[in-house]
This record gives structure tokens, C-alpha cells and sequence, in this order.
């Protein structure tokens, strides 16, 4: 297994990473259908922080595979078969989601980590059986790091349960910690395009689970309640909070931004509000369908929150780690930040929230095109213009 140049052209994601981001959403869903029936209980304080619990670690594992398939992926039949295991393991870890939401039981979850990170430590060690130097340090870091923590994750199985949420604190700052570590013996031969396409593509399959979630929501809806008026603009409204999303998403080049481990690590670690927050819209239009049809126990404006705190973290985020670094002017800088606290305040508008944060969403894209027309324009009639 040898490491593949970071200037290789045309690089491009392979139908194996397809199919390993394609399973991946299945937890990604089992997640997300778990924090709306806490929040329909009217349980919030336990939905989000299961939610953002188990979101790490798909995320995390996800996360994983990617870079380092990034460096090496050979495509041979052993790291094709070695991914397939991290595959079933993911699945195995999605049919534990359920009951760590419900009982804190994470047997099932920590037994699917396993499968998936000693896969993952045994690709390190071939990376390492195929390298020498500085090279083979790193990828020895990496499987040394990768299994010190998956030892740590015992601890879920063993604390009792009110001191799960600090183990959990403490076992990501490890896991994060250790790209850091290894990185320093000798950076990785990541791809910067590759790794772009790979975040991007993974965003869009987040947002199509956010549409077949809400489409689902308001199917359910309508068989058991023919009030069209009420369900339709809250499917119109989470339909353009997704268009706008991906939109403002992909509204720039971001392998441009990447051109320093530093500048990736920021930028790839931020995706876990990014992906967090996308799949959560998706499960607050679930929630306020599920509040309009009387189905929910919480208040319009409590199930209006679930889907505007979401999109204004997406859109605050994505500016943060994304967007504002191929933004020129005050203007552009400033679109997204103040559209995030717009949509916000729709959180108010009683039964109308969602749709009036969809408008907002759309006009906050209408207003990006329109200021990025305009200094094209204003380049191309005065080259020294750079404000």
C-alpha cells in the first residue's frame, strides 16, 4: 500500500467511498429519527445530547475513513474488503442507535465502533508495512492512537449512567487529538479536490435524507389529517431551507482553501455542526409536522426552534470553515451571519415560522447571486478593484 500523490489529477471519489457514504446515512437517519421522538416527547435536553453523541461518532468514523482513504486507497480487492467490514460495521452501530437513545444501553453502538476501527487500525498497519521513515511513524501513530481510544470507549459500557455525557467529553477530545499527533511525524499525501468532493458529496446525501425524512413526516400527516393548509407551508418552507442549504454550500471552490494540514483540520472538524445541523433540519420539519397534526407535545414555538436553530447553524457554520474565505467585501462577508440571526427571529412567527425562515433562506441565496454578479462586473471593468 503506497501513499498517492496530493497533486494527482483528476482525482475523484470511487463507487466504493459512494456505497460507504450511502450506508453511512442509514445511521445518520437512525440518529435523526431518534431526536424527533425525543423532542415530540418533549424530552429536548435528552434527544440533543443523545443526538449529538452518537452524530460523533458517525461522523468520526466516517470521517476517518475518508482521509486516510484520501492517502491511500489502492482500490485492491484487500482494501475494498477490509471497507466493506467498516461498512457492516456501521450498520451494526445503526441497529444499536435506538437503544442507546432510549436506555443508554451503547453495547450495540461501542460492538459496531469496534468492527469498524480495527479495520481501520489494520489498513494503518498495512499503510505502515508498505512505508518506511517518517511515513511509517505516522501511520504507526495513527494505529497505535485509533486503538488506545477505541479501549477508552469501554468506559460507556462500564460508568453509570449520569457520568456517560463526561466520558464522552473526554473520549473526543482523545480522538480528535489524535490526527494531530500522528500529522506532526509527517503529513499525510491527502488530496485536496478529492477531499472537497468527498465532504461534498457526503452533504448531499445528508440533505436527501433531510427530504425523504420531512417528505415521510408529511406523508404520515396526511393520512391521518387532510389539513393541506396547515402541512403544505411547512413542506414548502423545510423544502427551501434544503435548496437554500445546499446552495449556500456549494456556492464556493473550497479545495482552494485547503492548502495546509492546519487550514484542513479546522475546516474538516467544523463539519460535524455542518452534517450535525443539516440532518437536525430534516428532523425539525419532522417535529413541527408532527406539532401542527396535534401528534407532538410541545409548544408551536418550541417545534419552530427545532427547525430555525438548525438552518442558523448550518448557515453560520458553513460561512465560518467555508464560505467567508472566497468572500470579498463587507457585503458578502456579512449575507450569511445576518441571515442565520433572521432566521432566527422567525422562530416567533408562530405557525408561519418555518415558511418565513424558507424565504429568508431563499432570499439570502437571491442576495449572494446578486452581490457575486456584481463585483464579477465591477472586476472585469476595473481589474484593481478589490473591495
Amino acid at each position: 500500500m503506497r501513499a498517492r500523490s496530493p497533486d494527482e489529477a483528476h482525482r475523484s471519489a470511487t463507487p466504493l467511498e459512494l456505497f460507504f457514504d450511502l450506508c453511512f446515512v442509514v445511521a445518520v437517519a437512525q440518529a435523526g429519527r431518534q431526536l424527533v421522538h425525543a423532542l415530540t416527547e418533549g424530552h429536548p435536553g435528552h434527544g440533543i445530547t443523545g443526538y449529538l453523541m452518537l452524530f460523533f461518532a458517525i461522523w468520526w468514523a466516517w470521517m476517518n475513513f475518508s482521509w486516510f482513504a484520501s492517502a491511500y486507497d489502492t482500490d485492491d480487492a484487500l482494501f475494498r474488503v477490509v471497507t466493506l467490514i467498516q461498512i457492516a460495521g456501521v450498520l451494526i452501530l445503526a441497529a444499536g442507535v435506538p437503544r442507546a437513545f432510549d436506555t443508554s444501553d451503547f453495547s450495540v453502538v461501542w460492538f459496531g465502533y469496534l468492527v469498524m476501527r480495527l479495520a481501520l487500525v489494520a489498513q494503518w498497519l498495512r499503510a505502515a508495512h508498505g512505508s518506511e521513515g517518517a511515513e511509517r511513524r505516522t501511520a504507526l501513530l495513527y494505529a497505535a492512537g485509533v486503538s488506545v481510544c477505541q479501549v477508552g470507549w469501554l468506559a460507556l459500557l462500564l460508568v453509570p449512567k449520569g457520568v456517560i455525557p463526561w466520558v464522552f467529553v473526554v473520549m473526543v477530545l482523545l480522538e480528535l487529538s489524535v490526527p494531530a499527533i500522528a500529522e506532526r511525524a509527517r503529513q499525510t499525501t491527502w488530496h485536496p479536490h478529492h477531499i472537497a468532493e468527498r465532504y461534498g458529496l457526503f452533504t448531499i446525501i445528508v440533505l436527501g435524507e433531510t427530504v425523504a425524512a420531512a417528505t415521510v413526516a408529511v406523508q404520515s400527516a396526511l393520512d391521518e389529517n387532510d389539513e393541506l393548509s396547515t402541512l403544505l407551508p411547512i413542506a414548502g418552507g423545510g423544502l427551501l431551507l434544503v435548496f437554500a442549504a445546499y446552495w449556500i454550500y456549494f456556492a464556493v471552490p473550497v479545495h482552494l482553501h485547503l492548502r495546509s494540514t492546519r487550514q484542513a483540520f479546522a475546516w474538516g472538524y467544523g463539519h460535524y455542526l455542518v452534517y450535525g445541523s443539516a440532518a437536525a433540519i430534516g428532523a425539525g420539519i419532522e417535529v413541527a409536522v408532527e406539532q401542527a397534526s396535534g401528534k407532538a407535545h410541545l409548544s408551536t414555538f418550541a417545534a419552530s426552534a427545532c427547525v430555525t436553530v438548525p438552518a442558523a447553524l448550518f448557515m453560520v457554520t458553513v460561512w465560518l470553515i467555508h464560505s467567508r474565505h472566497q468572500k470579498r467585501g463587507l457585503a458578502q462577508q456579512l449575507v450569511l451571519p445576518v441571515s442565520s440571526v433572521l432566521v432566527l427571529a422567525c422562530t416567533f412567527a408562530g405557525d408561519w415560522a418555518v415558511p418565513a425562515a424558507g424565504l429568508v433562506a431563499a432570499v439570502t441565496v437571491t442576495v449572494g447571486v446578486t452581490l457575486t454578479a456584481r463585483q464579477g462586473m465591477a472586476l472585469q471593468e476595473y481589474p484593481d478593484y478589490q473591495e
